[in-house]
């Protein structure tokens, strides 16, 4: 890549940007179709554990996305580690519940497993394009 001119660099640094926020948006618009489709806006609980799941990581581990990936000494960066998986496995609990206690039906709960897999692969692209070290947003 470093022999491509600086506006080739550019653009395809947008596309990478882009393709992140067309699968966020995604995402987002499964949540809410699991929702709107089935006129049960009980599945919009998991949104909790959405807006949750980042925030052991950015208070512990701080901008740092390599702890992420490798072993950590350190106390709190682990237990951010362990925080995250919690609520990652809550993510995916509270729509299993939903539909064992009979609240919501197989099909709202195919869709919120689908956004929760498409949340967590652009938040993993997300990472895996913030750890080149040609293109940083933080």
């Amino acid at each position: 890549m470093a022999d491509l001119p600086g506006y080739m660099r550019a653009c395809l640094h947008s596309g990478k940007l882009a393709f992140l926020a067309i699968f966020v948006s995604g995402g987002i618009v499964l949540q809410i179709l699991a929702c709107a489709l089935y006129d049960n806006w009980w599945p919009m609980l998991s949104l909790i554990m959405y807006v949750l799941l980042p925030m052991p990581l950015l208070f512990f581990a701080g901008s740092d996305s390599s702890a992420l990936f490798s072993e950590s000494d350190s106390r709190w960066v682990n237990a951010a580690k362990f925080l995250t998986g919690a609520s990652a496995v809550g993510s995916i609990a509270i729509p299993a519940i939903l539909k064992h206690a009979g609240v919501i039906g197989w099909g709202a709960l195919a869709l919120e497993l689908s956004s929760f897999f498409v949340i967590v692969l652009s938040i993993m692209c997300y990472i895996r394009t913030s750890d080149d070290d040609e293109y940083r947003i933080l």
